[in-house]
């Protein structure tokens, strides 16, 4: 390769090709994902290049001291076989060093991500639907603004194994999205987002403390999507009440992936994790 190939640190429109290179590759990404990623950790993010010309990107975001996600592991087609990806695979986890790193890799990489110490801990289901052009609205759910963010925070962090502040606030904020909280007795007690994509919408993330409150973040975030429209939600394997919701909406199975780390299961109650909030970032 010689030294013509190079890996930098992406600026924040170069996080747009990385986006475009995605929807490439099938995966769906959505309309703001550039931004909202790129406030998650902006130096988390790696360009490779030929002779000054652009051929892949990784994301490795950086969630606090301890966590780190993966992501975004592309190389253009024609670059592919010359090892111009491990040298961004290396940049990257160089960068998470000492940190539990996740990944939601594509099946038929799992052996080779096992080859680099990660560990399969369950695989995720996409799924895709219909929107009904229909809703109802449950008594407990009101908008994610009216939601103390603190307590969003609060709520967030029981159910993804870092802390993301900035990306969160900057996630529910988004535009061409709607976000709903769960409000019970006991405070908040859920909350779901649902994003216009490339193709259609997804939802992400979906948490709940159980299952008759997910269903009704479900039904209120879709209640607006026109009828007919691609209704998006991945879901993680172990939640087999997730798995029942999905399916229960005349959703079907797209698409897998192996959810896997390098330092073990953080251990997340898998249970309230109806939806993951994105296969790039976790």
């Amino acid at each position: 390769m010689g030294d013509e190939y190079t890996i930098r640190r992406m600026r924040r429109d170069e996080v747009e090709l990385a986006i475009d290179w995605a929807a490439v590759e099938g995966w769906n990404p959505g309309l703001n994902d550039a931004d909202c990623f790129y406030s998650a950790d902006p130096r988390g993010f790696f360009i490779g290049l030929l002779d000054d010309e652009p051929i892949g990107c990784i994301s490795a975001v950086a969630y606090g001291k301890t966590f780190g996600f993966l992501g975004l592991y592309i190389v253009r087609q024609e670059f592919r076989g010359r090892g111009f990806g491990m040298d961004l695979w290396r940049e990257g986890m160089n960068y998470l060093r000492g940190r539990n790193v996740g990944l939601d890799g594509v099946i038929l990489q799992q052996e080779n991500y096992k080859k680099s110490g990660f560990e399969l801990i369950h695989r995720s289901v996409r799924y895709r639907g219909n929107g009904a052009d229909t809703g109802t609205f449950d008594p407990g759910i009101v908008p994610i603004s009216e939601v103390p963010i603190d307590d969003l925070l609060r709520y967030d962090q029981l159910h993804f194994p870092g802390q993301r502040d900035s990306f969160l606030k900057k996630w529910i904020a988004q535009p061409n999205s709607v976000a709903f909280g769960f409000s019970g007795d006991e405070g908040l007690s859920g909350y779901g987002l649902l994003r216009r994509c490339r193709l259609g919408f997804k939802i992400g993330p979906l948490f709940a403390e159980d299952e008759t409150i997910a269903e009704s973040l479900f039904s209120a975030l879709t209640g607006g999507v026109e009828r007919g429209a691609p209704v998006f939600l991945d879901v993680p394997e172990p939640n087999l009440a997730a798995l029942k919701l999905a399916e229960r909406h005349g959703m079907e199975k797209t698409f897998e992936t192996a959810r896997m780390y390098i330092k073990g299961d953080p251990r997340m109650d898998m249970s309230e994790i109806f939806g993951v909030t994105t296969f790039e970032l976790g």
